[in-house]
């Protein structure tokens, strides 16, 4: 396959700005950026196969560039449902250094990083009116499918002129460094071509860009966003181990979609893995190789094997293997308690393991607790910072997947 019928052949390509770019993307030599706002400290999963496409084009023989938003950020685009809140400057300069700091690490030091507040700050209203404004319709701009949207519901100045804004950006990023593609997600087409309308008119020449489908579960919905509020790339933020089991729970029906948008394994390799994931769904091998090959790329190796062993330890209920560290990662969603020492009994109700001594007894004489993994039935048996892993956690399972976290102090 050509490159670009290797794109669509993923599902990674959905509007493309002129039948041109296909011969551009098979030959090499495109100077390309995409954009990221600042309005977070990171990116989350949903946004990782449009960030991946960086990578596809590189080693295609394209040259890459990443514009991370310090002027956009500030303003915020329409999302076609409403205002977005008004950031503090000091939280998007914030985020664009956490940002700046995991493009390096996802795609090298040798990426070009720029941020378009570099050149908006030394830019007069009245200058970007009479040189931006007046060459882009108001009719132009409301048709676009965002603002579209938007409309119904109210837009303020702001998030209208966010269109006008990105249009230059592609425009300085093209004079400067002889940029002549963008790509983006498909809700950012009305601004990708705003930036092909303005440059074709300012300096009457062709540039190109495409859009990618957005990233959606089973249910419509953009993927990550179920996940509180997003399921990030920084492992600071998500864990290796939450990740992984995020990802191991990706339904069958929408796994070989993800294994072409979030991999680069190749079509007689997925191919080979879906038929051996369906004939033996329960073993879950195309979810467990999605896993690998992303985790491997965001985090690293080393951090897949440590989610993997995380994993197998809980399943396996050897909680003594895992360190602390590993507890906190595997439980991060779980409050702990201040852990005692007393008698099992009183410590299953006393911290709502248990809603009362009579159920404890029961549950302890069936062999339904187990203290770091190991099933007790002594109904005499006492808590001691002995049994926490560090002198630190003790980790109570009622029945088969009931987890309460106590915290030595």
């Amino acid at each position: 396959m050509t490159l670009f019928e290797e794109l669509q052949w993923r599902g990674l390509i959905k509007d493309i700005s002129s039948p041109e770019l296909e011969k551009k993307l098979n030959e090499g030599g495109l100077n390309f950026y995409i954009g990221a706002d600042p309005t977070a400290e990171s990116l989350h999963i949903g946004q990782f196969p449009t960030f991946l496409m960086i990578e596809r084009l590189k080693r295609a023989g394209h040259h890459p560039f990443i514009l991370v938003g310090g002027a956009t950020g500030r303003v915020g685009d329409p999302r076609g449902t409403g205002e977005r809140e008004k950031a503090e400057i000091s939280v998007i300069e914030h985020n664009y250094e956490k940002i700046k700091k995991q493009m390096k690490k996802l795609f090298g030091d040798e990426i070009q990083l720029v941020n378009n507040f570099d050149w908006f700050q030394h830019i007069n209203y009245i200058d970007f009116l009479r040189d931006v404004g007046k060459y882009i319709n108001v009719t132009y701009m409301i048709n676009k499918d965002l603002v579209k949207r938007q409309l119904d519901i109210g837009i303020s100045y702001a998030e209208f002129s966010y269109m006008l804004i990105q249009g230059y950006d592609f425009k300085e990023l093209h004079d400067k460094y002889g940029i002549n593609l963008q790509f983006g997600g498909s809700d950012q087409w009305g601004n990708l071509t705003t930036g092909i309308e303005l440059i074709r008119k300012l300096n009457n020449e062709e540039v190109y860009a495409f859009s990618m489908p957005l990233t959606l579960d089973s249910t419509g919905k953009k993927l990550g966003k179920s996940y509180g509020n997003a399921l990030w790339l920084d492992e600071e933020k998500t864990s290796s181990y939450e990740m992984y089991q995020y990802i191991l729970n990706f339904e069958d029906s929408m796994v070989e979609e993800y294994l072409k948008k979030f991999t680069f394994l190749s079509k007689e390799e997925i191919e080979s893995i879906m038929a051996e994931h369906n004939q033996y769904p329960e073993k879950r091998i195309a979810q467990k190789r999605l896993a690998k090959e992303v985790l491997d790329f965001i985090h690293g190796e080393d951090a897949y094997e440590n989610a993997v062993k995380i994993s197998e330890s809980l399943f396996s209920g050897n909680i003594k293997e895992l360190s602390a560290r590993e507890i906190e990662d595997a439980f991060k969603g779980i409050e702990p308690f201040v852990a005692k020492e007393e008698n099992l009994v009183d410590f299953l109700v006393e911290f709502g393991i248990c809603s009362s001594k009579r159920e404890a007894r029961e549950f302890i004489s069936n062999g339904s607790i187990s203290v770091n993994g190991d099933r007790v039935i002594d109904l005499n048996y006492q808590i001691t910072k002995n049994d926490s892993v560090e002198h630190k956690y003790v980790v109570i399972r009622r029945g088969k997947k009931k987890y309460f976290i106590g915290k030595f102090e």
